[in-house]
C-alpha cells in the first residue's frame, strides 16, 4: 500500500512545521499566534530553525520579531522574502 509514501525528500508545509511544534494548538483559527499565546519566543526560535532547514534558507535576525510570526500569512510572507514560495 503506497498511497501515502513519497519519493525522496519532501519539505513540510508552514502547517506541519507549526503543528510539529505546538501539536496541542489548532493554528487555522487564529490570526494571531503570539497574542493568544500559542507560540513564545521559544517556539519562534525553533520555527526558524525549522524554516531555515526546511526550505535551505536563513533568515536574518533582523526579521526574527513577533510581527513576522503572528499568523500563516506573515510567515509566508517571510518566506518570499527569502526567495520561498510557501
Amino acid at each position: 500500500m503506497d498511497s501515502g509514501e513519497r519519493v525522496g525528500p519532501q519539505m513540510k508545509t508552514v502547517p506541519e512545521i507549526l503543528k510539529e511544534i505546538r501539536p496541542e494548538f489548532d493554528f487555522t483559527n487564529s490570526r494571531d499566534f503570539i497574542a493568544d499565546g500559542m507560540l513564545d519566543s521559544f517556539d519562534v526560535m525553533k520555527m526558524v530553525a525549522a524554516l531555515d532547514k526546511n526550505f535551505g534558507i536563513s533568515i536574518q535576525g533582523v526579521d526574527i520579531v513577533p510581527e513576522n510570526f503572528r499568523n500563516q500569512e506573515t510567515i509566508a510572507a517571510l518566506l518570499r522574502k527569502n526567495g520561498v514560495k510557501p
